[in-house]
């Protein structure tokens, strides 16, 4: 439980590391700027982009005191604890909003946060719904969480460790964090477990361990979907890297937390299986969006290559989607036929 001085209106620091983002950054910037809530600073890390994205920041940075903007020569996704890191060392804030530069938020989103955690003074984090775009464009592809009539229960991290009963099938989007300062610099700050290309898990897990999380049930920013982003490219990493850190948290957990817990090592490894299986899918989907059909053919390969016959539909799509790509063809619009949304990059 956290014990410190209750304050009704705090500083929050919101932190942003971007690279290459000059077609988002300022939509990113601007969606600060405009939140109903204005006792907060910003602070920016370019990771030495290539394009316009540093001036651009600093514009907004020359034009508002609260935004600040760091520069530095590119070291890229495998040292992004160290960049969170740096940005934690920068703010004063006793709240950590993070917003990454591709990213925005709804006006209210730090109003309706800070609302809800002066309702629960022990919270180390505070956490919601976010909708998913596809590039530049404007609908809405998905909003996640996705299963929260399932798993509602747990989004609140009460008993301490709950939150682990949903990571296999939920996700938690990153964007809308807000983290209490002292309990980040309880577990050592933001972290990263090589070779995994994000900071979010893990230190989620870890914040788990430290007290109740509030769960925010309202959409409070919107992420972009890109064929080539991390996400995409580096699918089976983050699958493996994700795997490591779940089995890991679970080993500790089940020694001293072994009551919360819903599931046991062998429905991890089952679980593994079906996500691996699910990735190689979507990772055919993006190859067959950037034209690259025998990349795409061998992803699908793979994906039939572990039957999860409790995920037929999932099959079904790998199965059509190797067959597209012999025949050189995305399956986008076969999937708005189906009244799903299409991950194209909408310009």
């Amino acid at each position: 439980m956290v014990n410190e001085n209750f304050t009704s209106n705090p500083l929050v620091s919101v932190i942003t590391p971007t690279y290459n983002h000059e077609k988002y950054i300022g939509q990113c910037i601007q969606s600060v700027i405009n939140q109903t809530y204005t006792h907060w600073e910003m602070w920016i890390l370019d990771d030495g982009s290539k394009d316009q994205t540093a001036e651009v920041a600093a514009s907004f940075a020359n034009s508002d005191s609260r935004v600040h903007l760091i520069q530095q020569v590119n070291k890229g996704i495998f040292c992004l604890a160290e960049n969170y890191n740096r940005l934690l060392s920068e703010c004063k804030g006793e709240w950590i909003a993070i917003l990454e530069g591709d990213d925005y938020w709804e006006p209210d989103k730090l109003k309706v946060q800070i609302e809800a955690v002066n309702d629960f003074p022990e919270a180390v984090m505070c956490w919601g719904k976010a909708a998913s775009r596809v590039g530049t464009g404007e609908s809405v592809y998905q909003v996640h969480p996705v299963n929260a009539m399932k798993n509602r229960e747990y989004y609140d991290n009460v008993p301490e460790g709950t939150i682990f009963n949903v990571i296999f099938d939920d996700f938690l989007p990153p964007l809308t964090y807000l983290v209490r300062r002292s309990a980040l610099e309880k577990i050592g700050g933001f972290i990263q477990v090589q070779p995994f290309p994000a900071v979010d898990l893990s230190t989620v897990l870890q914040l788990s361990l430290k007290g109740r999380f509030v769960f925010v049930d309202q959409v409070l920013g919107t992420w972009r979907i890109f064929p080539d982003q991390t996400t995409k490219t580096r699918t089976l990493e983050i699958l493996e890297g994700s795997q490591a850190i779940i089995t890991s948290h679970f080993n500790i957990i089940r020694e001293t937390h072994h009551d919360i817990l819903k599931y046991d090592l062998a429905f991890i490894q089952k679980n593994y299986r079906k996500r691996k299986m699910i990735t190689f899918a979507r990772s055919g989907r993006f190859k067959l969006i950037k034209k690259d059909f025998r990349g795409a053919r061998k992803d699908y390969f793979q994906a039939l290559r572990i039957p999860v016959w409790s995920e037929f539909l999932w099959m079904l799509r790998a199965f059509t989607g190797l067959i597209f790509s012999y025949l050189k063809m995305d399956v986008e619009e076969l999937a708005r036929w189906f009244g799903k949304g299409s991950l194209k990059n909408e310009t």
